[in-house]
């Protein structure tokens, strides 16, 4: 069974900096794009940042400058650096990958959510 795990969220100070990770496990055949996604209280759930197999990034406009996705293709992991928090980035993040499983048909897979609080 494929799983997405994140890591990495926690209380941090606004202007601080955070780092989350998020690794595919389970029979996976290949990973395709793979992405950020952030829900706060409230709000629908949005885009971060996203980036393909070949390394091509996209970011939320008002994010750009602040946050960078990258990614590790052997590994199934996609990282989100978050610099120069600020008390608006509070919110769950969601890691998102489109892969296809073992003996399956390409799909869309969801982490469980890291919470990302921004707070002195």
């Amino acid at each position: 069974q494929v799983q997405l795990v994140e890591s990495g969220g926690g209380l941090v100070q606004p202007g601080g900096s955070l780092r989350l990770s998020c690794t595919a496990s389970g029979r996976i055949d290949s990973v395709s794009d793979m992405g950020w996604y952030r829900q706060a209280p409230g709000k629908q759930r949005e885009l971060v940042a996203t980036i393909t197999s070949v390394y091509i990034t996209n970011y939320a406009d008002s994010l750009k400058g602040r946050f960078t996705i990258s990614r590790e293709t052997a590994k199934n992991t996609v990282y989100l650096q978050m610099n120069t928090l600020k008390p608006e980035d509070t919110a769950v993040y969601y890691c998102n990958a489109r892969l296809k499983p073992w003996n399956k048909l390409w799909g869309d897979y969801w982490g469980q959510g890291t919470q990302v609080t921004v707070s002195s």
